[in-house]
């Protein structure tokens, strides 16, 4: 526990500051991390099967390219075009014909490579322009996430009996999850309608933000669901006792994923 929270504080130390000072310093940051999430999802996918270098490679730069793409937009509409989702698709599809080994290189390995660019690329990416937008939006969803998770482990900890999923994540239980929606919904929701909008419906801030609270579990228990499947307790072992940065960003990616569909509507 003691190395947990050593470890949290380091990541608070780090990331806090390039968070306020946005701009070019974070979106520099977002790449990097960005780079190490497709590094960590590749990794535990070729513990079956390895990617032909040169398309990894390729698949690092198009992540790099697809993460700062239109960043200096603060508008979700129209930071993104079909030219840049087909140059992936071409990129990895056409190198079937030229390898001529579904051995080496197949349509799976080809999909998701496609899924993981496309993935990693486009999560991060609306991080940086949601901390473009405002800094207070993207303390929101951190708020969000970081308060659901922080209860959830805590209230399991304390009154946790029964298992939520316990073949995909043997330590969550239903009580951790509620304890912790509820206390992330409250504190979230109270943020909102005192710093971002005092006067928005607070019944519908409260629903939005549970709504969100619920959709950030599920993000978390969807990676843990890719790590089950590849056999594998963490990502990476990069941040001790929290695993790598697709564990600590499970539950933004989601949670960021499903806010673009509603924003603007309060």
């Amino acid at each position: 526990m003691k190395t947990r929270v050593l470890s949290a504080i380091a990541i608070i130390a780090i990331f806090v500051p390039f968070l306020i000072i946005g701009g070019y310093p974070f979106t520099g940051l977002v790449t990097i991390l960005s780079l190490l999430g497709l590094y960590e999802l590749l990794k535990v996918r070729e513990s079956r099967k390895k990617f032909p270098t040169l398309l990894k490679i390729v698949a690092y730069l198009l992540t790099v390219y697809f993460c700062l793409y239109n960043t200096g937009s603060i508008e979700y509409s129209n930071y993104i075009d079909y030219r840049v989702i087909s140059l992936i698709i071409f990129v990895f599809l056409s190198p079937m014909v030229f390898i001529n080994d579904t051995k080496k290189y197949n349509l799976n390995d080809a999909l998701f490579l496609i899924g993981s660019v496309l993935f990693i690329g486009f999560s991060f990416n609306l991080i940086i322009i949601t901390r473009n937008y405002d800094l207070i939006y993207i303390l929101y969803l951190l708020i969000i996430t970081t308060i659901t998770d922080t209860f959830a482990m805590f209230t399991g900890m304390m009154v946790g009996k029964h298992k939520l999923c316990p073949k995909i994540s043997p330590g969550k239980t239903i009580e951790g999850l509620i304890g912790g929606v509820l206390i992330g919904t409250f504190v979230a929701s109270a943020y909102y309608n005192t710093v971002i909008s005092p006067h928005a419906p607070l019944v519908f801030v409260i629903m939005l933000t549970l709504v969100l609270c619920l959709i950030g579990q599920l993000g978390d228990l969807i990676f843990s669901t890719i790590k089950r499947y590849y056999g594998v307790k963490d990502f990476s072992e990069l941040i001790p006792e929290h695993g790598g940065i697709l564990d600590r960003f499970d539950s933004l990616i989601f949670v960021i994923l499903a806010y673009i569909i509603v924003h603007g509507i309060l």
